[in-house]
């Protein structure tokens, strides 16, 4: 029993590195949609096709989830990073915008398999420090997203757009790596396996009213993160930056985003969730408006603390999905994984249509307008759950 008190830290950085590597290819995407713009001819619409093309697998999570707890996931940690890279390293070789959507797809239910139950691993590890813990996992995923755009472009900047796929052979070896350090250990061994339908309905319905309004929380917040993660190098690159500069940026917000996501799960064990919860969900906002009427060297700042409190936010969530005492984890997993990447979809789409029209400059404002509206449930969710 003490044992599953204890913080493993060595297999909780384990998978926070699997988690890291396999991140920093998923991120090569928004840096480069202004030379796809440009090399394929398509509009921001078609743009924000190809994220939504990325998380429609997130419509499988909920099944992944019920699946996963019948798998050695160790298999589904070491594959990831190998897959995610060699669909991502093609993209700039792919001379039509169907096989990007196709590469996108493949991406996007590779990393639907690996992070349905990697968080489940990690409250496994995590002991009775589940928000340390989930800030390790969460800190891979956003240093991913910090250095991501930053190879890809150093990458054109050497072999050009269609050379990136001389970047496969890294991640390959990142799974050689992980094959070795994981094949003799059962990291999943302690997850329970309990394939009753009737009790996955039973956990659904449950929690139900908890999901509906972290679904809410989700949507909302989505419309100012997506138009960030999914379009800064290109609303840089409308107001005359290079592609350096929207891959800095982008690095820069993810960056502050990686130190948000760990500190906000650790410092959730001590506060309570849903305080911090809230204090990410008032502020966000606020800093998004001061960020779009922002200029030149002033910017930077404010695009780093926008980083750093709309990123904060995942681990916090996961933390408290993963404080619920349940034998289907996985599957709860699942169900946020769900939501995160749908209301990501449908935010990525909306910001891609609205900006053909009033530009991105506009879209940004009524992103952050609508990002208020993910307070009253934030503020159900503390009298409900407190």
């Amino acid at each position: 029993m003490e044992n599953k008190k204890k913080f493993q830290l060595s297999n909780v950085l384990l998978i926070s590195i699997a988690h890291f590597v396999h991140d920093t290819y998923t991120a090569f995407l928004a840096p480069i949609v202004p030379l796809l713009k440009s090399k394929l001819g398509i509009n921001n619409t078609m743009v924000s096709l190809l994220f939504v093309a990325q998380q429609i697998p997130a419509l499988l999570n909920p099944f992944i989830g019920i699946i996963a707890e019948n798998l050695k996931i160790r298999y589904l940690v070491i594959l990831a990073p190998a897959i995610s890279t060699i669909c991502m390293s093609m993209l700039g070789v792919s001379p039509y915008y169907i096989i990007i959507l196709i590469l996108l797809f493949i991406v996007g239910l590779n990393s639907a398999m690996f992070h349905v139950p990697t968080p489940v691993l990690i409250k496994k590890l995590s002991g009775d420090r589940i928000g340390k813990g989930m800030s390790f996992y969460m800190l891979g995923g956003e240093a991913a997203r910090t250095v991501g755009p930053l190879i890809i472009v150093a990458a054109i900047e050497l072999w050009g757009l269609e050379g990136t796929f001389r970047l496969i052979p890294f991640g390959l070896l990142a799974s050689a790596i992980l094959y070795f350090r994981l094949r003799n250990i059962n990291i999943s061994k302690d997850i329970p396996r309990n394939k009753s339908f009737k009790g996955i309905k039973d956990t659904f319905k449950t929690h139900l009213p908890f999901f509906i309004l972290i679904t809410g929380i989700m949507f909302f917040r989505g419309f100012m993160k997506t138009s960030i993660t999914s379009f800064l190098p290109t609303y840089i690159d409308e107001k005359g930056g290079t592609l350096w500069l929207g891959g800095i940026s982008l690095s820069l917000f993810e960056f502050a985003g990686a130190i948000g996501a760990y500190l906000a799960g650790t410092y959730s064990d001590k506060i309570g969730r849903l305080r911090m919860l809230t204090i990410i969900i008032l502020v966000s906002p606020v800093l998004m408006l001061l960020f779009i009427s922002s200029d030149g060297a002033t910017m930077f700042p404010l695009l780093m603390l926008l980083g750093f409190f709309i990123i904060s936010s995942t681990p916090v969530l996961l933390a408290l999905i993963m404080d619920f005492d349940s034998e289907h984890q996985a599957f709860l997993s699942g169900v946020f994984m769900f939501i995160t990447f749908v209301s990501s979809s449908v935010t990525a789409l909306f910001v891609g249509i609205l900006s053909d029209y009033i530009g991105l400059i506009d879209t940004y404002k009524v992103a952050s307008a609508l990002a208020f509206l993910a307070i009253p449930f934030v503020l159900i969710l503390r009298r409900r759950y407190k």
